[in-house]
């Protein structure tokens, strides 16, 4: 018996896909909601989705925001999109994008960039070559070690003994359970 080993074959594959006969059966505050799923279907049958879970398709942000663009009523007509189906999991992608996200994409890509660079650029930095200790210096951070445990011990009993100072004033002090009233009486009223 040959065991089979399972390669993940990546397929990727560009359609048009027409929105418009599919979203002009619901009310129109239900349209572009109708689009997106109408996106997720036409993918799931296209791209062969076992059981045609709606799922296994991820939709991208920016297509996302292509959709909704226009707001709730006023769906794209048909979109461009790409899918690539990795495994069972199809991730779908918007062809053409319109201007204002287009940019939007590019800033958040180049603040994406930035913060890796910072992180990587942080790593080297702290990353130093030590130097092996001497007897003299384990001795000290030892002692440093022994003094902060002793200063957080004493901090951990005067706290103890702030409790308990505060619960004895408590105990003596009288508590009133007497309610008084919600608003001020008229004083015409009282006689």
């Amino acid at each position: 018996m040959a065991k089979k080993t399972e390669t993940i074959v990546k397929i990727e594959r560009e359609y048009v896909i027409p929105l418009r006969p599919k979203f002009q059966k619901v009310p129109r505050y239900k349209r572009t909601a109708k689009a997106i799923k109408t996106i997720k279907e036409f993918i799931a049958k296209h791209m062969k989705i076992k059981d045609r879970n709606l799922k296994n398709v991820r939709l991208d942000s920016y297509l996302n925001e292509t959709v909704w663009l226009r707001g709730i009523q006023n769906p794209p007509h048909k979109i461009k999109v790409k899918a690539i189906k990795e495994g069972e999991i199809v991730r779908v992608y918007a062809v053409d994008l319109p201007n204002n996200i287009k940019f939007k994409k590019i800033r958040e890509e180049k603040i994406d960039s930035k913060a890796k660079d910072a992180v990587s650029k942080k790593k080297a930095a702290k990353v130093p070559v030590e130097a092996p200790k001497t007897e003299a210096q384990k001795a000290e951070e030892a002692e440093k070690k022994e003094d902060e445990k002793e200063k957080k011990a004493a901090v951990v009993e005067t706290g103890l003994e702030m409790e308990k100072a505060a619960a004895k004033k408590m105990k003596h002090e009288r508590i009133d359970n007497v309610k008084e009233p919600k608003h001020q009486r008229r004083m015409a009223l009282q006689k």
